[in-house]
């Protein structure tokens, strides 16, 4: 189905823009602040960790929230990475185990 813009007023447009922008400078005033710190084995250590730090909190936010597919998904992907080790091929299968129970359970 396509989208229809003409029916977006000028207040939304103006809110996607200015979050888009928004979002823009905040990634490039990152980088660019990044370029005046010293790399210390301390800040290295903290900016390694920091990804695990994200996705940690993106996990429990979505685990509280969810719903029994939610749970299940997780579950499946914490005793995966417990077995295999890998992260990143947990992940993947506990969000397809996911999506299928979301689209086979009722």
């Amino acid at each position: 189905m396509p989208i229809d813009f003409s029916d977006i007023g000028s207040a939304a447009l103006i809110a996607i823009v200015g979050m888009a922008a928004a979002t823009y400078l905040t990634r490039i005033t990152g980088f660019w602040l990044m370029g005046y710190v010293n790399i210390t084995p301390a800040v290295e250590r903290f900016l390694r960790h920091m990804a695990g730090g994200v996705l940690v909190a993106i996990v429990v936010a979505a685990a509280v929230n969810g719903d029994a597919t939610t749970w299940l998904g997780l579950g499946i992907t914490v005793v995966i990475m417990l077995l295999a080790k890998r992260p990143l091929t947990a992940i993947l299968i506990g969000v397809g185990v996911a999506a299928l129970l979301r689209h086979f359970w009722p």
